[in-house]
C-alpha cells in the first residue's frame, strides 16, 4: 500500500500516483475505522461520494476490500441496509504487520525452552516439509532438464519471485523475494531447511551461494550439472550474478555456501 511519486514523472504517471495515494487513504480509513459506507468515507476523507465509489471499485477489483450489507442491530428500518466496505485478508496484509516480531519471539521461546538450536532446526525442517508438497508435485511432473524451472515457478506461486537460469557447469535458482527474510536473519535454520529440500527435490547436492537474510540482494542456489564436481560451481554476488574464481576462492566460497544465511560472526 505504500507508493510514492518519483521525480520526473510524466503527467500521466503523476495522475496515476495521485490515484494510488487517494486509494491508499481510502483503504487506510477502512483499516482505522472498520467497515464503512461510501458516505462515511466521503465525510472522513473530504471526497465526493462519486470519487469514493471509483476508488472502492478499484480496491474491490484488486481484492483489497469487499462489499457487504451493513449489520443492523435492533429494529430494522424500512428499505435496504446500507452497503459497507471492509478490508479482505489480502488488504490487511498490505499494511505493516508485526508477524515477523511474533515469529522471532516464538522461535526464541522454542530455542530457550524446548531444546535449543536443535529444536529450532527441527521446527524449520517440519515447516519446510509441509510447504514443499506443492514443490514436489511440480518437480516430479517436469522433465529432468526442466525441474529447476518447475521449482522456480512453484516458489513464485508461494511469493518467492523465483527464476531459473543457466550458469557455468550448472544452473542457478534465484529467489528475488523472501517472505521470511527478517526472521531468517536471526534464525538461519529456515534457510538451511529450505536448501535441504531443494537438494532432495532436484536429486543432487545443491549449494546456497547467497541469501537475502544474509544481506545479499537475491537468494541464490547453485545446482550442478551431472558429471561436474561441486567445487566447479561459480560464485555469486549479491545480485545473483556469477563470476569465475580461482581454486582457492572456490574452496573458500564452497565452505561459506553451506552456511549461507547465518549471521556473520
Amino acid at each position: 500500500m505504500k507508493n510514492g511519486g518519483a521525480v520526473g514523472e510524466s503527467p500521466q504517471e503523476e495522475l496515476a500516483t495521485g490515484e494510488r495515494s487517494t486509494r491508499n487513504r481510502v483503504a487506510r480509513s477502512i483499516l482505522d475505522h472498520g467497515p464503512s459506507t461510501v458516505a462515511d468515507l466521503a465525510g472522513r476523507l473530504g471526497l465526493t461520494q462519486a470519487a469514493v465509489r471509483r476508488h472502492l471499485d478499484a480496491l474491490v477489483s484488486d481484492d483489497v476490500v469487499v462489499a457487504r450489507e451493513q449489520r443492523v442491530y435492533g429494529a430494522r428500518t424500512r428499505g435496504r441496509p446500507a452497503k459497507v466496505f471492509a478490508l479482505t485478508d489480502c488488504g490487511r496484509d498490505a499494511f505493516d504487520q508485526s508477524y515477523d516480531a511474533l515469529a522471532v519471539d516464538a522461535l526464541r521461546w522454542i530455542e530457550e525452552n524446548a531444546g535449543g538450536e536443535a529444536a529450532v532446526a527441527a521446527f524449520a525442517r517440519d515447516r519446510m516439509e509441509a510447504q514443499a508438497e506443492a514443490y514436489r508435485r511440480a518437480v516430479e511432473a517436469a522433465d529432468p532438464e526442466a525441474r529447476t524451472e518447475a521449482l522456480a515457478k512453484a516458489l513464485t506461486a508461494d511469493g518467492y519471485a523465483a527464476t531459473a537460469r543457466n550458469a557455468p557447469v550448472g544452473e542457478q535458482l534465484c529467489q528475488h523475494h523472501c517472505p521470511v527474510a527478517h526472521v531468517a536473519e536471526r534464525y538461519p535454520q529456515l534457510c538451511e531447511a529450505e536448501t535441504e529440500v531443494f537438494s532432495r527435490l532436484l536429486g543432487t547436492h545443491v549449494q546456497r551461494l547467497a541469501t537475502i537474510a544474509h544481506g545479499d540482494g537475491v537468494c541464490t542456489t547453485f545446482i550442478p550439472k551431472a558429471g561436474h564436481r561441486s567445487d566447479d560451481r561459480p560464485a555469486a554476488d549479491g545480485s545473483g550474478r556469477t563470476s569465475t574464481t580461482s581454486n582457492t576462492e572456490k574452496t573458500t566460497s564452497q565452505a561459506s555456501a553451506s552456511t549461507a544465511g547465518r549471521n556473520p560472526a
